[in-house]
């Protein structure tokens, strides 16, 4: 999975883009990355996050981060963001997803004989290979459009520019991105748990291939959302954060109907239900609240849930 954050503010975005990036760190276990937009140029900040977590990881790199653009990833998969030189500009870029042609995209790209400089485990780096789609066309919005023609599977993305961020959900919209607002600031994420925790609130939700372009005074629309939609419904069934929502339907409420249908068609006789892992303990609850034959839930359920109004 992987999830990322992007903020434009009209301050420093530090403080912001750090937390707004480790609330994403329950989407993937392998690397975190940061990148920021300062009078300077871009600056970036990447680690392993295997063995800790991602604010033990970055804390010592805030010092050397300011910028009042940038943008974050918590990925499972390649190292980035990555920093880019193009004929556009330079511009920084994440991605969520999974490039199911990937080998046939590349391929394609070499027999042009252009070249890829990033790896992932001696494979193409996918965010690369978007990179390289973007900068194929002649503006950043013709480039994403071209992106999300070219890609089989799903790739949702963030890119920072000198004067903005394009957030550009995947054709199918299969993997989320929100939008958020408070004074002075707008920020995209993939988990909308992570927008009040910083004091903004939820401006919209991006449609299927829907693309737009943040500013700190506010969100442009680039590209109209696409009339179908195939969400991955595991993010509510297990990879999403209880408190977040995707397309306005909360995680947690979710997991408890889950478990209340469960309930319904089950006639075992039930004597104690809990939650593992995490994630199901709304499956766990809305299971154990509708039995209704005495059956009772884990006291460490009752103690992380309550149910769901």
């Amino acid at each position: 999975m992987g999830g990322l954050f992007g903020v434009v503010s009209t301050g420093d975005c530090i403080n912001d883009l750090f937390y707004g990036t480790d609330y994403h760190s329950h989407l993937g276990t392998k690397r975190g990355g940061l990148a920021l937009k300062n009078a300077e140029g871009y600056t970036r900040a990447i680690h392993n996050i295997e063995n800790n977590y991602f604010r033990a990881k970055f804390e010592s790199d805030l010092p050397t981060l300011h910028g009042n653009k940038g943008i974050g990833v918590i990925s499972d998969y390649d190292a980035q963001p990555l920093i880019i030189g193009s004929h556009l500009g330079t511009f920084g870029i994440v991605t969520v997803g999974k490039i199911n042609n990937i080998e046939e995209l590349a391929n394609n790209a070499l027999n042009k004989k252009m070249h890829f400089s990033e790896t992932s485990g001696g494979s193409i780096n996918p965010t690369e290979l978007v990179a390289m789609l973007i900068s194929d066309k002649g503006s950043y919005e013709e480039g994403i459009r071209n992106a999300q023609e070219s890609i089989k599977g799903s790739c949702s993305m963030l890119v920072l520019t000198e004067n903005g961020i394009y957030a550009a959900r995947d054709k199918l919209g299969r993997t989320p991105i929100v939008i958020g607002r408070k004074d002075g600031a707008y920020a995209a994420a993939s988990e909308t748990c992570a927008l009040p925790n910083l004091g903004f609130e939820i401006d919209r939700y991006l449609g299927p291939g829907e693309i737009g372009f943040m500013t700190a005074d506010g969100y442009e629309q680039k590209k109209k959302p696409e009339d179908r939609m195939q969400i991955c419904s595991f993010l509510w069934v297990y990879y999403g954060y209880p408190a977040s929502s995707y397309e306005q339907i909360n995680v947690e409420s979710v997991r408890y109907r889950c478990g209340r249908a469960l309930a319904k068609n089950d006639n075992v006789a039930i004597d104690f239900a809990s939650g593992i892992p995490d994630s199901g303990t709304g499956h766990a609850i809305g299971y154990a609240h509708t039995a209704g034959r005495g059956a009772v839930i884990s006291k460490s359920a009752q103690r992380s849930r309550c149910e769901p109004r």
